[in-house]
């Protein structure tokens, strides 16, 4: 299982960012799929998550009504679209899959991508 992250980069206050992270290994329209992110120093958090056909999201509350996470199931990608960013969304921010089995949960974690948010 393989999960790609692509979209980081260094960013005005206020601007925007896509973030993409592609899937392969794995039946992605299965899965739940998250983005977490961790600044320097503090513990990884949630910051979006969808349901494994996309009906329903929830997020952080220090992102609601900026970020918005989806998914195409088609291209194994899921996408976290970030507007008006602030520099406490400085983060590295990781692409997460989660599928509860019979035998337990899989749980798969890419290796992040940097997000600067920086005048």
């Amino acid at each position: 299982v393989q999960l790609v992250e692509s979209g980081g980069g260094l960013v005005q206050p206020g601007g925007s960012l896509r973030l993409s992270c592609a899937a392969s290994g794995l039946t992605f329209s299965s899965y739940d799929m998250s983005w977490y992110r961790q600044a320097p120093g503090k513990e990884r958090e949630l910051v979006a998550r969808i349901t494994s056909a996309g009906g329903s999201t929830n997020y952080a509350d220090a992102v609601k009504g900026r970020f918005t996470i989806s998914r195409d199931n088609a291209k194994n990608t899921v996408y976290l679209q970030m507007n008006s960013l602030k520099p406490e969304d400085t983060a590295v921010y990781y692409c997460n899959a989660q599928r509860w089995r019979s035998t337990g949960l899989s749980d798969y974690w890419g290796q992040g991508t940097q997000v600067t948010v920086s005048s």
